[in-house]
């Protein structure tokens, strides 16, 4: 090794220390100011601030109560408009439930009726007969002479 650079090398690093020093000294003294003026900054912000306070803490006890009673008005409104329609449907299947019924006892008795006819026909021709015996010339006189 050249003793002559060792020997610069101490030289420039003593110039160079001592530079350093001063360079640090200025960066220390810079950053301790802005450090300084970030503080400042932040107080002032933070006195200066108003208080801000929520909406909510500002209503009083009669904005409540109007709320919760046209919130509660709105629910009985939607919920009676509900029990509304289910009654007018049931009211609806009732009266379709009672036409049916009606119609179906109507064509019972139209039937029933239809089913009496036919018996009674039945009978009648079963028990009749065209002419009776008793009357027999009778019929025989009508039919031979259709004038009288």
């Amino acid at each position: 090794m050249n003793p002559e650079y060792k020997n610069d090398d101490k030289t420039s690093h003593a110039a160079n220390g001592a530079a350093g020093n001063t360079e640090n000294a200025k960066l220390e003294a810079v950053l301790a100011d802005f450090r300084a003026s970030v503080h400042a900054w932040s107080e002032a912000t933070y006195r200066n601030r108003p208080m801000v306070h929520s909406p909510v803490s500002r209503r009083t006890l009669g904005q409540w109560s109007l709320a919760w009673s046209l919130s509660l008005a709105v629910v009985a409104g939607v919920a009676s408009t509900g029990a509304y329609e289910y009654h007018q449907r049931d009211l609806a299947h009732r009266a379709t439930v009672q036409r049916e019924a009606e119609h179906q006892r109507q064509l019972d008795l139209e039937q029933h009726a239809r089913e009496v006819d036919e018996l009674l026909a039945k009978v009648d021709s079963d028990l009749s007969r065209e002419v009776p015996s008793a009357m027999e010339p009778l019929a025989s006189l009508m039919a031979d002479d259709n004038t009288q």
